[in-house]
């Protein structure tokens, strides 16, 4: 009968019966790696062993590799220019109008660019007694007297922007037509649109 390092009879002659030490040329018995303790690393559930009882995912497992995403496309920014513009103010002097006579064409106004960024941009004229601070603000100079004081809004959406008529008085117009837009309705603008108010006043829609 064998007899331990720590001086145990031993029926066994590999492990020791009395301690388990293992008796010289015994195979060596390696543990099994514990489980991952916590939460799984698949899909988040409390583990209770090395294979997740939600997912089935080995806790143990090498974490497969995160593929690479692709970045979506940059967005074209929008914005608008601002000017004088003679075509579309000779198109209201040739309708009339108890006013028409006096608003002259402005002999210099230079172009203003305005980027087009948030939500909604408002358009009109400045009127700090009245509090009214629109971002697209017309007051000049040169000053477009047939400007309401709120008269338009830019609308952004998925597809781009709209413009949309504030109940302005003397209405908003798109693309030299005469046929006023619906006021409260958006409209949906494309780069190259002209937008009219007033007396002159034109704002062209630009991509970039």
């Amino acid at each position: 009968m064998p007899v331990c390092a720590n001086g145990h009879d031993s029926a066994d002659d590999e492990f020791c019966d009395v301690c388990g030490l293992a008796f010289a040329g015994a195979p060596t018995v390696t543990a099994a790696p514990k489980p991952v303790v916590g939460d799984c690393p698949s899909c988040g559930a409390p583990l209770d062993g090395r294979f997740c009882e939600q997912c089935g995912a080995d806790s143990l497992a090498a974490p497969a590799p995160v593929a690479a995403t692709t970045s979506a496309p940059a967005v074209v920014a929008w914005s608008v220019v601002v000017g004088a513009d003679r075509r579309y103010y000779d198109s209201v002097q040739a309708e009339g109008g108890p006013d028409a006579d006096s608003i002259g064409f402005p002999p210099f106004s230079p172009e203003r660019r305005f980027t087009l960024r948030g939500q909604q941009i408002t358009i009109g004229r400045r009127s700090r007694s009245r509090g009214i601070e629109p971002d697209i603000d017309l007051i000049g100079p040169p000053e477009d007297p047939g400007v309401s004081r709120l008269h338009a809004l830019l609308v952004a959406g998925e597809a781009g922007w709209s413009i949309v008529d504030m109940n302005s008085a003397n209405g908003t117009y798109l693309n030299y037509s005469r046929a006023g837009l619906t006021s409260g309705v958006p409209h949906p603008l494309s780069p190259g649109d002209r937008v009219h108010l007033g007396a002159w006043t034109t704002i062209t829609v630009v991509a970039g």
